[in-house]
């Protein structure tokens, strides 16, 4: 057995790097456009469009842009409520907050940790405007129910994928289903630009005014297509655009996001093994659930604990062992801005439960085997040594 004390530290993420990326920068640095929407830009677009079967897809600089991008379009009034799980993190939130929208926090489902779409209809109010579908570690929320509900009551769907690129539910990529999506290619995430996001526009009533907020609230690109004779100030908008430095290491990422996705699914199905382990499945442990019909993309390996563990002191004692392991979101609704901006529909008791229970273990793409047998080692080692509270 491995002795985990004299172990290096096991990060809880390491970025990949594909080898093409410091190639793509160069060329992009002597192709005298650094600037955004240049030749990299094209490039990522059309690639990302083709693999999601989306009408337009915008680059930003974060996918947080992409959801503030998303609140723009729906032209909100202040006051308009927006239903979404309170287990997100703040982004999806504060983008429509921004536009004085009030977040109104739905239970999950203890299953998926994704919003329960049960619970959506008696959130909705004559002040609805849309559902934000969040799927968290990239396993699909029920979009069919999820796009039902939205339809039968007049309201948008945006979809936070900024975990689920490579994703699909039941064929469909995720970030392709609602009107429109975000992704992230934060450096946590699977594909990666350090920062960076994506807007994904899946209905064409959005895509001419998604390009117009996207430069700035200008019709600069329609000028450059000689749509116009002069471009201006024509709508809100804000400097959403990522530098062609950040688009050209997407490109090599996006490039190999196949293998990347290969790599992640044989170690999170290795975790999913190891953790069925018999002697910790007799002590309750949680794994990740995913529903038919659903392809997850491996983004993450989270376990709950049994009930009653103090999970900071099994946390300090695995990071003190050289595993880096961490929690997840603190639940919006609990904290000072949830109370503040949003308001809360029916009980939260399954968010409450099972925030409190999950951690998150190191994964990456190029993870050893030997890596992973550590984590399990010394999480099983921690789990009982841990005190209850």
């Amino acid at each position: 057995m491995r002795d985990a004390r004299i172990a290096a530290m096991i990060p809880f993420n390491r970025p990949h790097l594909t080898g093409r990326e410091f190639a793509y920068i160069d060329e992009a640095i002597h192709g005298g456009q650094l600037s955004g929407n240049g030749r990299f830009t094209r490039r990522c677009h059309a690639l990302l469009e083709r693999q999601l079967g989306a009408r337009r897809v915008l680059l930003t600089h974060s996918c947080t842009a992409a959801l503030e991008m998303a609140a723009l379009l729906l032209d909100l009034a202040p006051g308009d409520e927006i239903i979404l799980p309170s287990y997100t993190f703040v982004s999806t939130a504060n983008a429509f907050v921004l536009r004085d929208a009030v977040p109104v926090f739905v239970d999950i489902r203890p299953e998926t940790m994704n919003l329960d779409e049960r619970l959506i209809e008696a959130a909705i109010t004559s002040r609805t405007k849309a559902i934000v579908a969040v799927h968290y570690g990239g396993v699909a929320c029920d979009m069919d129910r999820v796009m039902d509900i939205a339809a039968r009551h007049g309201l948008a769907v945006v979809e936070d994928a900024a975990q689920a690129l490579g994703a699909t539910y039941k064929g469909r990529p995720l970030g392709s289903i609602g009107q429109l999506g975000a992704l992230s290619f934060h450096e946590t995430k699977n594909v990666i630009s350090g920062e960076g996001g994506a807007l994904i526009v899946n209905d064409d009533r959005f895509s001419a005014r998604a390009e117009i907020l996207w430069e700035k609230g200008t019709n600069r690109s329609g000028f450059f297509r000689g749509e116009v004779e002069k471009y201006t100030w024509v709508d809100v908008g804000s400097s959403f655009l990522p530098s062609e430095v950040t688009a050209a290491f997407l490109l090599a990422q996006l490039e190999d996001a196949d293998a990347i996705l290969r790599r992640r699914l044989q170690l999170w199905d290795r975790y999913y093994t190891l953790f069925g382990d018999p002697s910790l499945v007799v002590l309750d442990i949680g794994r990740p659930h995913v529903p038919a019909g659903c392809r997850h993309n491996a983004h993450m390996f989270y376990v709950l604990l049994p009930e009653g563990i103090d999970r900071p002191a099994l946390l300090r004692a695995m990071n003190e062992r050289g595993v880096n392991t961490v929690f997840h979101y603190v639940p919006l609704h609990s904290s000072p801005a949830g109370r503040r901006f949003g308001r809360t529909s029916g009980d939260l008791a399954v968010t409450d439960r099972l925030s409190a229970r999950l951690i998150r273990l190191p994964l990456w793409a190029d993870m050893a085997d030997a890596d992973q047998d550590l984590v399990v080692e010394v999480f099983a080692s921690s789990l009982a040594a841990a005190p209850s509270r």
